[in-house]
């Protein structure tokens, strides 16, 4: 609860900011304010709160994903400040951003469903805008304009997964609703229902079939956005995913687990498949994205428990800081080169050889490679799987990965044996080195110490 006090606190400070005329001195303020929620956050650690009359419930796991969404958001802010800070709107920007921290916080915290809906409808309504926020360019306006309209209709489907389950539990509480399910005999509203929520849910993870949206949204909204919506978005939709299930659906796994199979298989093939034929690497990027959605929902389909958790935790966290050094790269290229495909990036190991650098351990950890952190994100993942027999799923994963391999290799070819085109200077601002910095250390880090993440829950 009190993580919630601070965020939001600190969205409300930063709304008026360009009233009381501190806006120069706000962003340091925005960086304090998310240390001081981290820090409170991690004293909830075994308290197992439920404020709220008991609509929250800030256990360990709810604490480790709040921890990791408010560890990514301060890395985001690093990188976005300069974009940002060129807008006369610049704090309407940032509080949005806060404000949809308080909604994700609420979607990994909850015990309730109606905290729930009300945790994804904050962040999703602060992520409509932020994709529009480039009001100059077309694409962004359409970006943003593409999430409202898809969104609002997923929305309806998890509104009447939500009310059919509540139909039958006669609660939005999640134990009485695991309670009810477990002892309820006609499973037909209850298993309708949970079909209803993995649409959603889908929608909101990225995954196929419902994934359509992500790669023109990922595309047209500003690059920082998208390097929002694919860290720290999706850490919160994956996080609220595994809680709603594990909590009150463990006893249905078979039949709803067979359906997100599948989901799963076309996931992993479009994503990879598409990310493949990308000349654009901001949309391979967002492909891409779609591909690592598949892989973390695998450890919803293993159901494995806290085995789960830890898998979809480490994977979610050392994704989100790959794709914020690939994205900030990614936004330094095109500022200075007007470019986003890959000839704004051939030859770069020869003109700014630390960009080439860090933009290499980051592809490395999104392929899998050892000894960064992607390739311990994979292993728990798969070994999670195996062990609750879901074999078959990992082998098509390991291909999938295979093909990941290929296109992510394409980037590391283009900076280091591309002949140079260009003379275009690329310097890197200190804040950008040092997020780039930051993001490359612990990246290696977590592939030598994966300990550190995995006993948070």
């Amino acid at each position: 609860m009190k993580t919630l006090i601070v965020l939001s606190a600190l969205g409300i400070v930063t709304l008026f900011a360009q009233i009381l005329r501190f806006r120069r001195g706000l962003f340091p303020v925005i960086l304090i304010g998310l240390a001081a929620a981290f820090f409170v956050t991690t004293l909830d650690f075994n308290s197992h709160a439920g404020p709220l009359f008991g609509m929250m419930l800030f256990d360990n796991y709810a604490v480790s994903f709040s921890c990791a969404i408010i560890l990514i958001a301060f890395l985001w802010f690093m990188m976005a400040r300069n974009y940002f800070l060129q807008e006369t709107s610049a704090t309407d920007h940032f509080a949005l951003v806060l404000f949809s921290l308080v909604g994700a916080v609420c979607m990994v915290s909850f015990s309730n469903l109606t905290m729930m809906f009300l945790g994804i409808e904050i962040l999703s309504l602060s992520v409509y805008v932020l994709a529009a926020s480039d009001k100059g360019n077309v694409l962004s306006n359409e970006a943003g304009f593409k999430y409202f309209l898809m969104g609002s209709f997923a929305t309806g489907f998890l509104l009447f997964g939500i009310t059919l389950i509540y139909g039958v539990a006669g609660s939005f509480d999640l134990a009485t609703i695991h309670t009810m399910v477990a002892t309820h005999h006609e499973k037909g509203l209850v298993l309708a229902g949970v079909l209803l929520l993995l649409v959603g849910l889908g929608f909101k993870t990225s995954l196929a079939p419902f994934h359509f949206w992500a790669p023109d949204v990922y595309d047209g909204a500003p690059t920082t956005v998208t390097a929002y919506m694919a860290t720290v978005v999706k850490t919160a939709a994956f996080g609220a995913f595994f809680r709603l299930f594990n909590t009150c659906f463990p006893e249905l796994t078979p039949q709803w687990a067979g359906v997100l199979s599948w989901i799963v298989f076309f996931t992993l093939f479009i994503g990879n498949v598409s990310a493949v034929r990308q000349t654009s690497i901001k949309r391979l990027l967002a492909f891409s994205s779609i591909a690592h959605a598949g892989y973390i929902a695998m450890a919803v389909v293993a159901m494995n428990g806290e085995a789960s958790a830890r898998a979809i935790l480490y994977y979610t966290l050392t994704y989100s800081i790959s794709s914020i050094t690939a994205f900030t790269v990614l936004h330094v290229v095109t500022r200075n080169t007007g470019r986003d495909d890959f000839g704004g990036f051939e030859g770069l190991s020869r003109y700014n050889p630390f960009l080439a650098f860090v933009m290499t351990i980051a592809v490395l950890s999104l392929a899998g490679i050892p000894p960064t952190a992607g390739f311990f994100g994979k292993y728990f993942i798969f070994q999670n799987a195996i062990s609750t027999h879901n074999t078959g799923i990992v082998i098509v994963a390991v291909i999938a990965a295979l093909v990941g391999v290929y296109y992510y290799f394409r980037i590391i070819i283009t900076m280091y044996f591309k002949p140079q085109v260009s003379d275009i200077p690329m310097p890197v601002g200190t804040l950008h080195q040092t997020v780039l910095f930051i993001t490359t250390i612990l990246t290696l880090l977590l592939g030598i110490f994966p300990d550190l993440i995995l006993q948070w829950i």
